[in-house]
């Protein structure tokens, strides 16, 4: 056998060896990203949870208020005021 053969081996072993070590850090890096976005996603549906917790809490008749307020809906002899100063 000749005397090339063991090192070009071993140079194609490294090579190889490099090459999954990046492969490696690629995924490493998108993995770190997806986590991100999922930790984002679960603190979002946290807030919302602890939003519809407390919308809960408030009863149905305050539930109901909240979202005729919300369309422009008033109580009888009530008088609402716009804030139209844009602030």
């Amino acid at each position: 056998m000749p005397k090339w053969v063991l090192p070009a081996l071993i140079c194609v072993l490294c090579g190889y060896l490099v090459v999954n070590v990046i492969r490696c850090q690629v995924t490493i890096g998108s993995k770190r990203q997806e986590l991100d976005s999922i930790q984002t996603q679960v603190e979002e549906q946290k807030a919302e949870n602890e939003e519809l917790d407390r919308a809960l809490s408030d009863g149905e008749d305050a539930i109901i208020e909240r979202i005729a307020r919300e369309q422009g809906y008033a109580r009888p002899n009530e008088r609402i005021f716009y804030d139209i100063s844009g602030k």
